[in-house]
């Protein structure tokens, strides 16, 4: 009588620091900060709580794990990029990453044990305006203005509820209702005659409100000669 093949099951992959922290971020992404938990953790996993303390020590550490996991997703400016282009290519592209990490976005700049990657990031930010002639103060200045442009458009755009375009109306319509008093004219003419376009995205602001920052420092840096 001929016994059945025996499979073996799977492998599971071996655990380790790099796939603690990335199973953190996930769970970070289903459920924000506040599902992040040893135990959370290692039901991600599969494994028992006191595994994954093996690998980091406690949250902090995870914390200071998944930002610099974040901060590497972003894009920096390019060997070949001028200034603004390398400013334009990053601004763009942590817009990009935190709209998948919105839980990131309060957290980027509050970790007092970088890593690697968050440390590498910055200073190849510095590194791009200083070699394009900014000055250290206008160099301070420059990145601070548009990190917070960034984060804040980053933060705005995670607490809208709606998304994308044609998504403005279906939103808007019960508060339309309201305007019905004619209070509020021009909240009216706005939503009738520009938000509620064919096509209107609001994630289309950025690059408006970007362009105006980069001109003004450019302006700036000329002035600087």
């Amino acid at each position: 009588m001929l016994r059945p093949a025996v499979t073996n099951p799977p492998a599971r992959t071996p655990l380790n620091r790099e796939r603690v922290l990335r199973a953190a971020v996930a769970v970070a992404d289903e459920g924000g900060l506040a599902a992040l938990t040893i135990r959370s953790l290692a039901q991600e996993l599969g494994v028992k709580p006191m595994a994954v303390y093996h690998y980091v020590a406690n949250k902090d550490e995870i914390l200071d794990g998944i930002v610099d996991i974040v901060f590497g997703e972003i894009e920096l400016p390019a060997a070949e990029d001028d200034w603004r282009t390398g400013m334009q290519r990053r601004a763009a592209s942590a817009r990009q990453v935190l709209k998948g990490h919105s839980w990131a976005i309060g957290l980027l700049e509050s970790r007092t044990t970088p890593g690697h990657e968050t440390l590498h990031h910055h200073d190849r930010i510095l590194d791009t305006l200083l070699n394009a002639g900014f000055s250290l103060e206008l160099t301070a200045h420059a990145y601070a203005l548009i990190d917070s442009y960034v984060y804040g458009f980053a933060l705005q755009e995670a607490g809208l509820p709606f998304d994308g375009p044609d998504t403005v109306a279906d939103v808007a319509e019960p508060i339309m209702e309201r305007f019905a008093t004619g209070e509020y004219p021009r909240m009216v003419q706005m939503a009738t005659e520009y938000y509620f376009r064919p096509g209107y995205d609001f994630g289309a602001e950025f690059q408006f409100g970007l362009d105006l920052i980069l001109d003004g420092l450019a302006t700036r840096l000329a002035a600087e000669g």
